[in-house]
Formats: structure tokens, C-alpha cells, sequence
């Protein structure tokens, strides 16, 4: 008859196993501890009731155990004659488990926490007892052969060594100095920052008959309005109206910079990489003065001739895609902005008006927002009433 093992009675209501010391064909003796549990204030070994080989284990390391909860089920070992062997190896492994392990039931909830396997630390306190400066001593030195091994991984993922020649022709073209460096920026902002990008479509059918028909008066193409310098003014009220926007937090994320001018950066792609010439101050310019600044800082910036102080200071930038195609992309944030506006090509779609399907003209537009200063709410908020400017661009002049 096979033999079942239970928890007796310990005295409390219920505890968590927090090690099992014996493993499934193991022989144990009577009052050899077969499992450890944890109550709030003590961990304790329970014993065994009775000799025999276990046969199945049926609890697991944190299961929360009572009063007769079966542990374990032992086969009977009486008539068994167990080779000497056999008895002292069982005795040597009983003892590694056991008795070496040392420790209060703070330390080993804090090893749980910090999956620190106990058996691989030598306690410092009497009897080879674990303390918590074993622990920290632990972890500093499994850290630092961790951050030596990333560190290691790393500077072989930026070393290709690999001979792509085996399999065609292969042209070498050495990365220019703009796009190491945007592409560090990048990569840093996308780790660094928690990005929520909020996506919407607006109805620019008016917004673009009202450009076309005002730039067919204009005869210099500097003063002539882009679907851009809408866009700009629209964000400038936006950013008024939702001042989080606006910001930028501290490095420690307890402060948030809400900054009263507002600076709009604008993306430019130049042969030489993306560049994010500024306008500053927009909120005291005109469409006109906002069209002529879009217009000369990116001519410069594709020129090369750039100023560095023009390249600073951005609240907010606008990346925009729309001349080149797509219907919509998921723009990183530039730190230490607090958001980013992406702008697809525009396209007409067929909407329904609640009797028939109308042609409207549609521009897809993306916001990717840094959500440790800016919640959904605000977010949608925010792009929600940027529609509603271009919808309407009555509206930029209210």
C-alpha cells in the first residue's frame, strides 16, 4: 500500500513551500524533512511520517499549503534491503539540501524575489547564515559579469564580421556623420522614452481648395502656403490649449518643464540626413511669416547651410512624409520633446454624409506622445481638436 504523506498539524492556517529536499525515487527515512514551508514569521522543515521510496510529489515550489494537504506519496521500502551504497549517497545528498542552507525567513522571501538561488551563496553569519550584505555582495558581482557580458554582446553586434560577398556583390558606403548620429539619438530616444502613438484622419477637402486658390495669387513661391504651414498653426493653438504637450520632464521623471513659448521643429530629408530645422516663437507669426521661415530653413537645411543655432530649441516637431507616399508610420519622439506629429500622403476617400458617399480629400496623421507626461485622454484630445482646426481653418484666426 503506498503510503501518503501530509502536512500536519503546524499551527498556523496556511503557509507557502518555499524548497522540496527530495527528488521522485529518492529513499527517505522517518523524520528525514522532505519539503520547507513559510508562514508570516517562521519557515519551517516538515518531516516525514514514515520510511520509503517517493513515489510522486505533489506540491511545488510557492504552492500554498494547510493541515492534511497531501505533500507527497511514498512506496514502502521495509522488505526492501538497500544497498549500503545507496544509503550513504542518499545521507551526502540529504545533507547538501538540508543542513547547509541557513537563512531567516526574510532572506529567503528576499532570494524568492530576486531569484537568487541560496545554495549558491556561503552565509557570512554563524553557522554559514545568510545575511542580507551576502545577498547585495551576491548580486553586485553576478551584475557585473552580466553587464561585462552585455557589454561584450553589444560590441560584437556593432562589428560585422560576417562575409556577405558569398552570396553576390557587396558595395561598402561609409555612414555619414548626420545619420551616426541621428541614428544613436534615435535609438536612444525609442529605449528611453514610453511611446503611445494615436492615430486620426482629417478632412482637408476646404483647407486644400482655399491653398490652391490663395497660392494662385501668389507670385513668389517663398510667401506661397504649404499644407504645412496649416499644419504648424494648428499645432501652435494646440499646444496653447493642451500646455503638457509643451513640455519636458526631468531626467528623474519627479519634474515637468511646461515651457511658455513654442518652438516647432520641422523634418527635413537632405542628402546628408534628416535634419530638424526650428521655427521659433510661432505663436506670435502669421501663416505668411510661418510659410516664408518653412520655406528658407528648408531650402538651408537641404543646402547645407543650415545654422546650428536654427537646429535648437524644438517643443514639438512635425515629420512629414506626405510627399513621398505612405498611410501612416509610427514617428519617434525627439528628447527632450514631449511629442511628435506624423503626417502621410493625403488621398481621397468616399464618406458617407448619412444619404450617399462623398469624395473627401483624407490626410492620415500620427501623434506618438511620451506617455509618462501624457495620457491617452489628453492625447486624443489633443489630436481631436488639431482636426477640427484643419477641418475648419476659420478656426486658426479665432
Amino acid at each position: 500500500m503506498d503510503i501518503v504523506i501530509k502536512i500536519p498539524d503546524i499551527g498556523i492556517d496556511q503557509a507557502e513551500v518555499i524548497d522540496i529536499l527530495v527528488h521522485v525515487n529518492d529513499i527517505v527515512e522517518k523524520e528525514q524533512s522532505v519539503i520547507v514551508i513559510e508562514g508570516e514569521k517562521a519557515s519551517m522543515e516538515i518531516p516525514s511520517t514514515h520510511c520509503g521510496k517517493v513515489k510522486e510529489i505533489k506540491v511545488k515550489v510557492t504552492d500554498i499549503v494547510r493541515q492534511d494537504c497531501v505533500i507527497m506519496i511514498l512506496e514502502p521500502v521495509e522488505d526492501v534491503l538497500i544497498p549500503l551504497d545507496h544509503v550513504k549517497e542518499n545521507i551526502k545528498i540529504i545533507e547538501n539540501r538540508v543542513f547547509i542552507i541557513h537563512a531567516s525567513p526574510l532572506i529567503r522571501r528576499l532570494a524568492r524575489s530576486l531569484n537568487i538561488n541560496l545554495k549558491k551563496i556561503i552565509g557570512s553569519g554563524r553557522k554559514n547564515r545568510i545575511m542580507k550584505h551576502d545577498l547585495d555582495n551576491y548580486l553586485i558581482n553576478v551584475n557585473s559579469h552580466t553587464n561585462n557580458r552585455i557589454l561584450s554582446i553589444k560590441n560584437q553586434e556593432h562589428t560585422c564580421n560576417f562575409d556577405f560577398s558569398r552570396f553576390g556583390e557587396v558595395e561598402e558606403v561609409k555612414c555619414s556623420k548626420i545619420k551616426k548620429l541621428s541614428g544613436d539619438l534615435l535609438s536612444k530616444n525609442w529605449s528611453k522614452i514610453p511611446h503611445v502613438t494615436q492615430f486620426d484622419e482629417v478632412d482637408i477637402t476646404d483647407l486644400e481648395a482655399f491653398r490652391i486658390k490663395y497660392n494662385n495669387k501668389i507670385q513668389n513661391k517663398s510667401k506661397k502656403f504649404t499644407l504645412l504651414t496649416f499644419i504648424v498653426k494648428a499645432i501652435t493653438k494646440g499646444l496653447e490649449k493642451f500646455p503638457y504637450l509643451n513640455s519636458t520632464i526631468s531626467n528623474n521623471g519627479e519634474i515637468i518643464f511646461l515651457k511658455k513659448y513654442i518652438n516647432i521643429g520641422i523634418a527635413v530629408n537632405t542628402s546628408n540626413g534628416l535634419l530638424v530645422p526650428v521655427i521659433k516663437n510661432v505663436q506670435n507669426k502669421s501663416l505668411s511669416h510661418i510659410a516664408y521661415e518653412i520655406y528658407q530653413k528648408s531650402n538651408s537645411a537641404r543646402l547645407g547651410k543650415i545654422k546650428i543655432s536654427d537646429l535648437q530649441g524644438g517643443c514639438f516637431t512635425i515629420s512629414s512624409l506626405g510627399g513621398i507616399g505612405g498611410t501612416a508610420f509610427s514617428p519617434i519622439i525627439n528628447a527632450s520633446e514631449a511629442a511628435i506629429l506624423g503626417v502621410s500622403k493625403f488621398c481621397y476617400k468616399p464618406i458617407w454624409n448619412g444619404t450617399a458617399f462623398i469624395p473627401k480629400l483624407i490626410l492620415p496623421l500620427s501623434l506618438s506622445y511620451d506617455h509618462r507626461i501624457i495620457d491617452g485622454v489628453e492625447g486624443a484630445k489633443f489630436i481631436s481638436y488639431i482636426n477640427e482646426l484643419l477641418v475648419d481653418i476659420r478656426l486658426l484666426l479665432v
